[in-house]
């Protein structure tokens, strides 16, 4: 099963067209990413307490559907570790009807704080902290 949250468009977030804002997508995946690590019992001071942090290495986000004021949308994510110090994150946003709105893929990983470096194994590592591994995972 997919991880989501769900949002309402804010009227303050919309261009000049009357569109959500281009950016505002992004800050949308990051809520829905911050709230997967949470259900999982990773919040932040917990990952800052062991000195590690969730880093975006790259992310793309295709547009397909226009957003307005009011519309309600829930956005999804989904962590596909490899075997490598990096993992992909794929989420959308999609309207009530179903419709996708967004669809943001990004390379991610695991910043040790101290060393500067990413960790060799993310998976594990927010694994063993976690107090529901499981949805670190789709």
């Amino acid at each position: 099963m997919t991880f989501s949250v769900d949002v309402t468009v804010r009227g303050y977030e919309l261009d000049t067209q009357g569109h959500l804002n281009q950016a505002v997508y992004l800050q949308y995946a990051e809520h829905a990413r911050w709230e997967l690590l949470r259900a999982a019992g990773l919040p932040q001071e917990k990952l800052l307490a062991d000195g590690i942090g969730p880093v975006a290495l790259e992310v793309t986000v295709k547009f397909r559907r226009e957003l307005r004021g009011g519309e309600r949308v829930r956005v999804t994510c989904c962590f596909d570790y490899g075997t490598g110090k990096t993992f992909t994150l794929e989420q959308r946003v999609i309207k009530e009807d179903g419709t996708v709105a967004a669809e943001i893929t990004g390379v991610g990983g695991v910043l040790d704080l101290t060393a500067r470096r990413l960790v060799p194994d993310p998976r594990g590592r927010l694994a063993a902290l976690a107090d529901n591994p499981g949805l670190l995972t789709g």
